[in-house]
């Protein structure tokens, strides 16, 4: 059974994580002695000392709240593989840009396991220690992601390190997925019991008691023992007895896990001290920072991250999670809180069906990266009594707004992750064609517009407004926009305007979207319009005089665009091929491995497949490849119809049932193709 508060409890370990991982992040790799010399204790967010966002992408975050999905993606299976998981992996990763750090083969140890897996070794053979070394094989890695393995499997420590054990052997091996299984188990026994002597206990309960992680755990204890008060002491002994001295690689999991039950034990249970603690001893801050946050997160509930300094304004929940996964880049702490608990209540056999709109603001404090203008906001109960985000107006001489972001949030952010080892390639959530929802009650005559914020030519967020409604103080009130024709550039961020006396408050229950976009693309002044797509082949070129101009030097590639939430289209596209294995148009995509495919071959033959766990030909037929000719394909997915046509010529028809959903890509395979235009548009 899970606890009555388990969905609140998720969103917790959520924000616990991310909090960790921003507060560690400035400073990851820093000594201890540098921290406190430079930086004192870590009490509070110090990005604004260093001169970096808050805010970053970063693979703590992405990993973890990625690899999670192969429970939805192979059907919430509680017996799921490691082979599945590295499959996961491979539809999720885009080489070289999105996830891991990508520091080579014998190096980074993810990038190492990446590569066994794309030359097909499977996992968990592909993060063995007789793959590839012990040293390699013990790094970090397999603990810094596992943090949504126990938010699914809530007082069950059990399963957690099953899980943990698969996942992390993926990439990972020994000692690593031991520290991976201790965490797991603590983090899912922290729902139902606050004691840190029997989370530990719990923990190391699932490894083998002769491993080096139960060791130094017994040690760590014995050392807080007689000396509580004072965890420098009891870091002097884990640097002399367990440090980088002597476990070695980049980032071994053996001295880092001990600073995080260090930090449990010495931080009395409480999240900023505990948090202090781990970061300012220093070695790898954001890993352990995030899964320490995660698990006091989980244990303390909102109110423990509550109390004290404010861990949650300065980010409004927003994290980035860049993957090949269409539309979900730019993400906040609720939609990942809601989808890894959606998982924990389908694995505990229960199938909740309710209404899952996108913003709905329904925990304490959550404000699912809202920001204000003329305004304040804040998370409260409605007039109704459902939890909203109340905008408070400051003035009547300006209109005030709130909104929140559906893409990059200007050129400079996507310019500076460019410029960092972790990018945000991600595609916009909200498209023309589709249309907005809100509900809302105000407490005074006031008159309310939704609005977007859309990209220009120069690169520049101008404002869209939708129909003016005068509303009053009579209930909830539903409105609704079918948002026009953008021009084929992205929409950067939705919201609502409202125009006021000062101090009416507006109280917004939700935000939502539904439909098949109607929208063209292809080159624009500016260059958000190519920022709007996931780049995963090996070249891809918006500046020759051809929209798009993709290279694939070896496999297959993709460049994507669109939601998960679109359903059933046509998408279409001119294609010219100059020398290919295959080209050709993608729908329902879900990844680098999940989609349906029309594809030109250069066998002469039109195919029509659907990519998952495997490529499988659904529907073929003869068709001659003209290198240098352009060619208009079209896919349609209607229900489980799916049919390609090519110059209006329906060439494969088939029926599948295995996506549903998912957005579209361009797709090449060992050559050159080129596109000027790609449209998508209801059926």
């Amino acid at each position: 059974m899970l606890p009555n508060d388990y969905e609140e409890r998720v969103y917790s370990g959520v924000l616990g994580k991310i909090i960790g991982v921003y507060l560690g992040r400035p400073f990851e790799g820093w000594p201890n002695a540098r921290i406190e010399k430079e930086l004192g204790d870590i009490n509070y967010y110090v990005n604004e000392k260093i001169g970096v966002p808050l805010i970053v992408t970063d693979d703590d975050i992405s990993g973890t709240f990625t690899f999670i999905r192969a429970l939805e993606d192979y059907q919430y299976d509680r017996d799921i593989s490691s082979k599945q998981i590295g499959q996961t992996w491979l539809n999720y990763l885009i080489d070289g840009r999105t996830v891991l750090w990508w520091g080579g083969l014998g190096n980074s140890t993810e990038h190492t396991a990446y590569i066994r897996l794309t030359n097909g070794v499977e996992a968990p053979e592909s993060g063995s220690i007789s793959r590839n070394g012990q040293v390699v094989a013990e790094q970090i890695g397999a603990q810094i992601f596992i943090d949504g393995w126990a938010l699914v499997a809530p007082g069950d420590p059990a399963l957690a390190a099953d899980f943990a054990k698969r996942a992390g052997s993926v990439s990972h091996d020994g000692e690593a997925v031991f520290g991976a299984q201790v965490l797991a188990a603590m983090e899912s026994q922290a729902f139902v019991e606050s004691d840190i002597d029997t989370l530990i206990d719990v923990g190391v309960s699932q490894i083998p008691g002769d491993s080096v992680i139960a060791r130094m755990i017994s040690d760590i204890r014995q050392w807080h023992s007689e000396n509580p008060t004072d965890w420098r002491a009891t870091f002097k002994q884990i640097q002399a007895n367990y440090g980088y001295d002597k476990y070695g690689g980049n980032c071994h999991i053996v001295p880092n896990h001990g600073l995080i039950i260090m930090a449990l034990l010495h931080g009395d249970g409480d999240f900023q001290k505990s948090l202090m603690i781990v970061n300012t001893a220093g070695w790898d801050t954001d890993c352990n920072s995030g899964n320490l946050g995660c698990l006091m997160g989980i244990r303390n509930g909102l109110e423990g991250i509550d109390t004290g300094p404010d861990w949650r304004g300065p980010f409004r929940d927003t994290c980035y999670i860049p993957t090949a996964d269409t539309g979900g880049g730019v993400t906040d702490a609720v939609s990942v809180a809601k989808r890894i608990a959606a998982t924990g209540q389908r694995l505990a056999g229960l199938d909740k069906v309710e209404p899952n709109r996108k913003f709905d603001f329904r925990y304490p404090g959550s404000l699912q990266g809202f920001k204000s203008e003329n305004c304040s906001i804040s998370n409260e109960l409605s007039p109704s009594g459902q939890r909203c985000l109340r905008l408070s107006v400051s003035t009547s001489e300006d209109a005030a707004a709130a909104t929140t972001n559906t893409f990059v949030d200007s050129l400079d952010t996507a310019r500076f992750f460019e410029r960092r080892g972790y990018g945000l390639m991600t595609s916009p959530m909200l498209y023309s064609g589709q249309a907005l929802s809100v509900n809302l009650s105000v407490d005074a005559v006031t008159t309310v517009q939704l609005c977007v914020d859309v990209y220009d030519e120069e690169d520049q967020l101008q404002r869209i407004f939708g129909p003016s409604s005068e509303l009053n103080a009579n209930g909830t009130h539903a409105l609704e926009w079918k948002l026009p024709s953008t021009n084929g550039f992205p929409i950067g961020a939705v919201g609502i305007s409202v125009s006021a006396a000062e101090g009416t408050s507006v109280f917004l229950e939700s935000l939502d979207w539904q439909g098949t976009p109607s929208i063209e693309m292809g080159r624009r002044k500016g260059s958000m319009w190519s920022r709007a797509w996931i780049n995963g082949v090996d070249t891809y070129h918006p500046f020759y005089p051809e929209s798009f101009r993709l290279i694939q030097n070896s496999g297959t590639g993709l460049l994507l665009t669109g939601s998960r939430d679109w359903i059933d289209y046509r998408v279409s596209a001119d294609i010219r091929p100059h020398l290919v294995e295959k080209v050709g148009i993608a729908a329902r995509a879900q990844g680098m491995r999940r989609y349906y495919g029309l594809l030109m071959t250069n066998r002469n033959t039109v195919q029509l497949v659907r990519e998952l766990d495997g490529t499988t030909v659904i529907a073929e037929s003869e068709y001659t490849l003209e290198f240098g000719h352009v060619y208009r394909l079209e896919l349609t997915v209607n229900g489980n119809s799916i049919r390609g046509s090519i110059d209006d010529q329906i060439l494969v028809e088939a029926s599948d049932d295995s996506l549903m959903n998912g957005g579209i890509a361009l797709l090449i395979e060992g050559g050159r193709t080129s596109t000027q235009s790609v449209a998508v548009e209801p059926l």
